[in-house]
């Protein structure tokens, strides 16, 4: 019996299983085309981007850790092992690009001169590939973000240079949404904060508010590109304060009704985005989210199919927001192959969403309106050992791509045959 074989009859077998309790598996495999994850670009460099050659990090705490062979150099590196990732995963997927990888062949253009011509050829890659495309300005890793402080800076001209930056990123989104067709999300984060105790917190986020207003200035349409905003807990050498905090952004998003960008590793390790999503979908139309996996604190670790980002995505699936959430992954690990931890982060997400979509979620919230909350917790409790695996390896199977761990062969090769022989 074949491979293939086994898994169509395990699935007749689950599928079954599921109508039991009245879900139909057909139903939620369809709707998989619905739920599409943006790929961040930086996983594939380690950070770095394309300004200079093998670009050193300055200003701004990001760092990732380890040096596993194979690290992408060149942009066709990147798009080469990007174009790997694709084949190796099931449903949609998006590119998510930092300014700081723009295609500038080899000439110095500072991030407040960046134009649609220096990403044309990133719009022109994600045309052949059938794909969207999202965008984030860099205010990192640049001489002007060593102070610690871009956005919130009162430094007139320090303050201007990332106002100009994020104007010209903004443009450069609603171009690529325009010509791809689909909307380009245009995330804002900065690493603005103070190593210790500042006096004048107010300043700060008095000057943030004043540029995100400059830079927001003009409006775009949203069938083109829609703006986020992404706050953070604190970061290395913004232990003390940081200015662009959850309750900055939040009250800014909603004045404004841009989209909040809830980052499951920029809150307080007791804190939980799955249980913000339905809050703050109250008052704004929409989110992006930006999942991963912390340990301990924003440490970037590769996405695993646990209980937290199960939380998300029930809470996704549950209130029918596929339609009011924008889903990219956020991580960068360096320790290991690149690439798997590219199709390891992105599958467990993809799996999180199709446990949710296949959840009996009209029985669950009869049982929590009559008050029978021993049968709901026992429900929840049966499901997990329900045979989801099945489910999940046919969904793979017809989306073409390797069930189970066969895409841990198709890693293996391209490893040897070209990872190592950078």
């Amino acid at each position: 019996m074949t491979n293939e074989t086994l898994i169509q009859k395990s699935y007749e077998l689950a599928r079954e299983q599921y109508a039991a309790l009245c879900v139909d598996t057909d139903k939620a495999i369809a709707t998989m085309d619905d739920v599409a994850i943006s790929l961040h670009c930086w996983q594939a460099d380690d950070v770095g981007g394309f300004e200079t050659p093998d670009a050193a990090l300055s200003g701004g705490g990001i760092q990732a850790t380890g040096n596993y062979p194979g690290k992408a150099k060149t942009i066709e590196q990147v798009r080469q092992d990007l174009e790997k990732v694709l084949s190796l995963l099931p449903g949609r997927q998006r590119l998510n690009l930092h300014a700081l990888y723009g295609d500038f062949q080899g000439k110095k253009v500072d991030r407040n001169q960046i134009e649609v011509k220096h990403f044309q050829s990133w719009i022109d890659w994600c045309k052949t590939q059938g794909i969207g495309m999202d965008f984030n300005a860099s205010c990192f890793s640049h001489p002007k973000a060593d102070s610690g402080f871009t956005l919130s800076s009162k430094d007139e001209n320090i303050r201007q240079f990332w106002v100009e930056h994020v104007k010209r990123c903004r443009a450069i989104s609603a171009e690529i949404g325009k010509q791809l067709g689909t909307p380009c999300v245009h995330n804002i984060w900065i690493p603005d904060g103070s190593k210790d105790v500042p006096v004048d917190r107010n300043g700060y986020r008095n000057q943030l508010m004043k540029s995100l207003d400059e830079a927001l200035v003009v409006k775009y349409p949203k069938e083109q590109m829609k703006d986020a905003v992404e706050s953070k807990l604190f970061g290395i050498g913004a232990e003390a304060m940081t200015v662009g905090s959850a309750e900055f952004y939040m009250g800014y998003a909603m004045k404004n009704n841009i989209l909040l960008c809830l980052d499951n590793g920029h809150f307080h390790p007791t804190e939980q985005i799955g249980d913000k999503v339905s809050s703050v979908l109250q008052f704004i139309d929409e989110i992006l989210l930006h999942v991963t996996r912390p340990i301990r604190w924003d440490s970037d670790h590769v996405v695993t199919l646990n209980e937290e980002i199960q939380l998300i995505a029930s809470e996704v699936i549950r209130n029918n927001f596929l339609n009011r959430v924008n889903i990219g992954l956020d991580f960068f690990d360096a320790s290991i192959n690149r690439i798997g931890a590219y199709v390891v982060g992105t599958r467990a997400a993809k799996k999180a969403f199709l446990i949710a979509l296949l959840e009996p979620t009209a029985k669950l919230l009869e049982y929590e309106e009559n008050g029978q909350n021993f049968e709901r917790l026992a429900l929840m409790e049966e499901l997990k050992t329900m045979p989801f695996g099945a489910i999940w390896n046919y969904y793979c199977l017809q989306q073409g791509v390797p069930a189970g761990a066969d895409y841990i062969a198709e890693i293996q090769k391209y490893e040897k045959e070209v990872l190592l022989s950078r």
